[in-house]
């Protein structure tokens, strides 16, 4: 009999939610991980991950660079239960901030509300599927009545909110974070939105409109004349002065799109729009399956990247781009991270300084103002 896989035809409802629950992942360091890249991931894509893991422990990582590190997430990670690693690089102050696709971030408020996504099939049949009311995300499937039950918090959510006019996403997420810690306790060890909020972790969405936590936004601008707006202007502006402020800049990209670039026009923006000469990123880690042949590799390689000011033209031998699924190469790069002998560093708190941030922001880019003005004058 060939094998038949979790959720498979036949099973009904309960049989297709019959597979293993889908948990965060927390990586701990694994010293047989650490072997398997430094001894056996020796070319190829292998050794581009390798490299990656390299770059990031030993320079991005090292106190004496002091690296502002930015995290952008794109794809369905959350949903995978790639969280966990998300959660363990913020815990341990890795990352200083993240840009995400607000699909994760919603999915992950499955986990923070205690709810089951479960490993299934990608060969179902989909109809059979919507009839019986289940969710699938590849081969995640979970009930109809998760999205629902999520929804219904984030409307409730926002009519108790105290947010109002127009904020960052970062402060959006902010709030949202330590909500989620008052009305479900202990959420924070599996939910990357709580844990953010517990660490001081800005999170940003570059398209807020582009999920359901900006569909219930949108509902209660709507039907209960809530005055919240997600402010992309001040998200643009708030990066920018996180990038202005960071005596070294580096990123790790997970997957691409509009997240990746998102993070990357901070230095265009200083530069182009502002007049303010900060230079390129020190350090760019792309974790992607993307190719550059099919026209942008999501948003241009690091070499490409250099023309715009996104990278610096000196930096490159601190680049990498690692093909393959980003739901097997981050575990690892997180796994080997955690490991590292940097794998502990103070956290920058950077939520609680945006405002700051921002300001000296304002003062350098009316001095650059000012100073063309006396130019072209």
């Amino acid at each position: 009999m060939p094998h038949r896989a979790p959720g498979s035809p036949g099973r009904g409802r309960a049989g297709y939610l019959s597979g293993q629950a889908i948990r965060y992942y927390r990586p701990r360091g694994s010293a047989d991980i650490r072997q398997l890249v430094d001894h056996g991931f020796q070319a190829f894509n292998a050794g581009r991950l390798s490299e990656a893991c390299h770059i990031f422990t030993e320079r991005m990582l090292d106190p004496e660079n002091d690296t502002t590190i930015g995290l952008t997430v794109a794809g369905a990670l959350t949903p995978a239960g790639l969280g966990g690693c998300v959660i363990e690089l913020m815990d341990r102050g890795l990352i200083d901030f993240v840009i995400s696709t607000g699909a994760n971030l919603y999915h992950d408020l499955h986990y923070a509300m205690n709810f089951t996504l479960h490993r299934g099939s990608p060969f179902l049949d989909d109809v059979e599927l919507y009839e019986q009311g289940i969710i699938r995300i590849y081969d995640i499937l979970f009930p109809a009545t998760v999205l629902l039950e999520t929804d219904a918090y984030v409307r409730d959510f926002l009519a108790r909110t105290a947010l109002a006019g127009p904020v960052s996403s970062a402060a959006f997420h902010y709030e949202l974070g330590r909500d989620l810690m008052q009305q479900f306790p202990g959420c924070e060890a599996h939910s990357v939105v709580a844990r953010a909020a517990a660490a001081g972790v800005p999170i940003y969405t570059s398209s807020p409109g582009d999920s359901s936590i900006g569909m219930n936004v949108a509902y209660h601008a709507l039907l209960r004349d809530g005055t919240l707006l997600i402010d992309p202007n001040r998200d643009v502006n708030e990066v920018c002065a996180i990038i202005l402020a960071g005596r070294k800049n580096g990123c790790v990209i997970l997957g691409g799109g509009s997240p990746k670039n998102f993070y990357l026009q901070g230095q265009p923006t200083l530069w182009e729009i502002y007049g303010i000469p900060k230079g390129g990123n020190d350090f760019f880690i792309q974790l992607t399956t993307d190719q550059m042949v099919w026209g942008g590799l999501s948003g241009a390689t690091p070499s490409e990247a250099v023309s715009w000011g996104k990278v610096n033209p000196g930096v490159l031998p601190d680049t990498v781009v690692a093909y393959g699924d980003t739901t097997i190469s981050f575990p690892i790069f997180a796994e080997y991270a955690v490991g590292s002998e940097w794998g502990r560093r103070p956290r920058r708190e950077l939520v609680h300084r945006r405002d700051a941030l921002v300001a000296d922001l304002k003062r350098q880019a009316e001095a650059a103002s000012a100073a063309r003005s006396k130019v072209t004058t």
